[in-house]
């Protein structure tokens, strides 16, 4: 062991209360970022501490853009939006060669399989 109990439940203590996060405590004390949260639990458990909770990812979560009907729409767009758009798109493509659709972003993202699952 490299750490001793106390400097672990130090590092512990850092990421829980959010001085540092479990990838910069990884870097600093030259740890795998796995054992950086599990230094945090350690921590957690030992002062009987509540799971922390972070800032929801949905709230990082962009609705998706909608799809342009028009040529205007395409006309209108800046090169990145056309390549995102672009690559959108052949996302969409692969998925459906592969035989599902998603529905919903981020978390709320759901896998519908296609009825027939051949598309050739």
């Amino acid at each position: 062991m490299k750490y001793t109990r106390d400097e672990r439940l130090d590092i512990g203590r850092r990421i829980y209360e959010g001085e540092i996060s479990r990838f910069e405590a990884a870097e600093e004390y030259g740890i795998g970022s796995d054992t950086a949260r599990n230094y945090m639990r350690v921590y957690r458990a030992e002062h009987h501490l509540p799971a922390r909770h972070v800032e929801s990812n949905l709230d990082k979560i962009k609705e998706p853009a909608r799809v342009p009907t028009r040529l205007e729409d395409y006309e209108s767009m800046s090169k990145e939006e056309l390549i995102n758009e672009l690559v959108r798109a052949k996302i969409v493509e692969a998925r459906l060669k592969k035989g599902y659709m998603v529905k919903g972003a981020g978390a709320q993202k759901e896998f519908a399989p296609l009825d027939s699952k051949s598309t050739k």
